[in-house]
């Protein structure tokens, strides 16, 4: 668990850095997946910045997968939010109202009730059909970030981030789905190709959504994404669960845990650009 909220704390930091240059850089295409906005984001100080931090945080999240269930580092991956949001109000000057703080508090107990419930990670190593269907879903997240390029800009914030967050979620599957890290072994396992194409897809998606129309729709989209789909899965095929008698305070602490950092999704927003101001008039000259 000190992993899992260690890796948010490295994701929720990077959020920040990585919105500040997506705005930065020129916009492209309109396409979902912008290989080229990326490129153009990566020359910016701040997205490298945020994907060293992405690194240690991927590290951590790995070690946290192998230790304790899914869900609950999905939902430690989730209370990035609340770190974006501090780390937005210490270091951008963005002032947390009431709500917000207590939407902080909100993550922070549900984290505390998971931490309590969890049990260990399930043993169940997983069929050849779910390492597949995790390289298919991998896949078509590729595909909906393409067709994302043609909706609205509302809707396609809303496409991309959940697509973002399905990829994230599918890295997440696939971690548990790698017994074996021998060479042999990796290249021949479809989970291997799950995680590289899913995690791809989804900093593509990421980026774009960061970039354009409403981020705040995009992350609310990405957190949902991460969270429901990847516990669900492991509960029903790779054996997670609480221990015993505390299922209850599990399933109470993932949906405060969530909803507190649903709440706090502007936060991946970074702030508007202040107006430009206009040019004082010259004065009239003095009367000799």
């Amino acid at each position: 668990m000190i992993c899992a909220l260690g890796a948010a704390v490295c994701f929720g930091t990077a959020s920040v850095l990585q919105a500040v240059a997506a705005r930065a850089a020129e916009p492209g295409t309109g396409s979902g997946v912008d290989p080229a906005l990326l490129l153009r984001a990566l020359r910016q100080w701040r997205y490298l910045a945020g994907l060293a931090l992405d690194g240690m945080g991927f590290v951590l999240q790995i070690v946290a997968l192998r230790s304790i269930p899914i869900y609950a580092v999905g939902a430690a991956l989730a209370a990035s939010l609340a770190v974006t949001a501090v780390v937005a109000a210490r270091l951008l000057g963005v002032r947390l109202s009431g709500r917000e703080w207590g939407a902080v508090a909100m993550v922070c107990a549900g984290l505390a009730m998971l931490g309590l419930a969890s049990g260990a990670e399930g043993t169940r190593t997983g069929s050849d059909a779910l390492r597949y269907a995790m390289l298919g879903t991998a896949v078509a997240v590729l595909g909906l970030g393409v067709a994302a390029g043609r909706l609205p800009d509302r809707v396609r914030a809303a496409a991309l981030g959940l697509g973002a967050g399905v990829g994230f979620g599918v890295v997440e599957v696939a971690v548990r789905l790698i017994d074996d890290v021998a060479p042999v072994a990796l290249l021949t396992n479809p989970a291997t190709y799950a995680l590289l194409i899913g995690g791809g897809a989804a900093f593509l998606l990421l980026t774009s959504a960061l970039q354009r129309g409403s981020v705040t729709t995009a992350t609310a989209g990405m957190v949902i994404g991460e969270t429901i789909g990847p516990a669900l899965v492991g509960i029903a095929w790779l054996g997670d669960r609480t221990r015993p008698g505390l299922a209850w305070l599990a399933a109470v602490g993932f949906a405060v845990a969530v909803s507190g950092a649903l709440a706090l999704t502007r936060f991946g927003e970074p702030p508007a650009p202040p107006a430009p101001t206009e040019p004082a008039e010259p004065a009239e000259p003095l009367p000799r």
